[in-house]
């Protein structure tokens, strides 16, 4: 597999109920192949104080060749000023899943 195309996971949060509408527009344009949808409480500091909110964390499951595709999506498409987006290397998996994975994401790229 090429670099380009290896997987990655990305953490991101959105406003809880806005992150499953998120989740299925990366599916759907295929920046994704698959992002779980979890409640978190999140504690953060945002100008100048402590916030407490209750947020959707995304787990979006995708290729490194596709970050910044998806980087420019969420901008679009996410209703913070400043989204959180982080990326975690997969160093290794179950084979059939890493292959399914690279297969349902956008094609032509890598």
């Amino acid at each position: 597999m090429a670099l380009a195309r290896t997987p990655v996971v990305v953490l991101v949060t959105a406003p809880r109920g806005k992150g499953r509408e998120i989740a299925r527009k990366l599916v759907e344009e295929r920046l994704a192949a698959c992002v779980n949808v979890a409640p978190v409480e999140s504690l953060y500091w945002w100008r100048g104080k402590v916030e407490d909110d209750s947020e959707d964390l995304l787990v979006i499951k995708t290729r490194a060749d596709l970050l910044d595709e998806l980087a420019r999506r969420l901008r679009e498409i996410h209703p913070y000023q400043v989204p959180e987006m982080l990326v975690l290397p997969v160093v290794t998996g179950l084979r059939d899943y890493v292959e399914w994975l690279v297969s349902e994401t956008k094609q032509g790229k890598g």
